[in-house]
């Protein structure tokens, strides 16, 4: 894929993170300023993204942004974009014409979380374990949400390169004596358990039901918050085994994606869930499933794990792009419209 050398996007430009659950705008006015931030936007109040910006955006300022760099959930290919789990069909060609814009690129959510990753600083860093970043290494970003988000990011040519794909969809298998116990109740996609089953919202409710089920007590957890709730709690044990599990797949799998990209710049969590669950993830376990790579444990061991703690982490990655284009190796062929 060639990357296009044409790096002016025109000011005020719109920017945009649209996830499975909510969308989160924002206007930078022009290269020095903050980004002006909007009410977050549940994506299921609007039966489209430009009745969304229209009404949670538009309606809200004077300012009529120029351009719009979009981060989306899912796979952006062709004039419409089918988002992975949310209803929006995002139709950069209509927005132009219904909306104003002259000038819109989307691209993947996770490159816009590994545009953060590469500009955050460290006031927005929670390190977990040991490990050293390695300037101009590749970095990875693994974020359990509606679902589970992974991007990687290569340095070369003094330039980050995002590397969007749908790693969340990996395979994942039991290791231990429980694993094996649970494995079995875990809802499957098509026969298979993959991470995204076990690492987002839903797939944490999917081990709180099978270990529930394999310890033959009653759920009273019904969704993920009173799950962590519970476990910040410690109000329910088969909460507390929940999360434990939980980082302890986190681990493996961030692992496993750290030695496929040798993410030697370090391991990147995003979202908030992992947030929530910082001092689960700062126990021995999440570090110890990170390393637990033979023949390559001393390599996991001397890369380092951060939480992203930024409260608009993507958003952030795109200001950054927005601002100097030219410092990111984004791709905008076949991702790019102009009026």
């Amino acid at each position: 894929m060639s990357i296009d050398t044409d790096h002016i996007i025109p000011f005020p430009i719109l920017i945009g993170d649209i996830g499975g659950t909510n969308a989160r705008f924002a206007i930078l006015l022009d290269a020095n300023a903050e980004p002006k931030e909007f009410p977050i936007i549940h994506t299921a109040d609007f039966a489209t993204i430009d009745e969304a910006i229209q009404a949670g955006v538009l309606d809200k300022t004077s300012l009529q942004p120029r351009s719009a760099i979009l981060a989306v959930a899912g796979p952006v290919k062709g004039d419409e974009i089918d988002l992975t789990n949310c209803d929006w069909v995002i139709r950069p060609r209509e927005m132009i014409r219904d909306l104003g814009f002259e000038d819109i690129v989307v691209i993947n959510d996770f490159e816009a979380q590994a545009l953060a990753a590469a500009s955050l600083g460290p006031e927005y860093l929670e390190k977990i374990g040991g490990g050293e970043i390695r300037e101009s290494s590749s970095r990875v970003v693994v974020g359990p949400g509606t679902g589970l988000g992974v991007s990687g990011l290569v340095h070369a040519r003094h330039t980050w390169f995002p590397v969007p794909g749908e790693g969340g969809h990996v395979d994942i298998g039991p290791r231990t004596a429980r694993d094996f116990e649970l494995f079995p109740h875990y809802e499957t996609i098509e026969g298979r358990v993959s991470a995204e089953q076990l690492l987002c919202g839903r797939g944490m409710m999917n081990i709180y039901r099978a270990v529930c089920q394999t310890s033959g007590v009653t759920p009273a957890a019904s969704n993920p918050s009173e799950v962590t709730a519970a476990w910040a709690e410690a109000s329910d044990p088969a909460a507390v085994e929940t999360i434990e599990l939980f980082v302890t797949y986190l681990g493996r799998v961030a692992g496993d994606l750290a030695l496929i990209f040798m993410a030697r710049g370090g391991v990147f969590l995003a979202g908030g869930i992992v947030q929530k669950i910082i001092p689960a993830l700062q126990e021995p376990r999440f570090r110890q499933a990170f390393e637990d790579k033979a023949p390559h444990s001393a390599i996991l061991a001397n890369i380092p794990t951060f939480v992203i703690t930024h409260p608009l982490a993507a958003l952030s990655g795109l200001a950054a792009y927005a601002r100097t284009p030219v410092r990111f190796g984004v791709s905008t062929q076949g991702r790019r419209w102009k009026a």
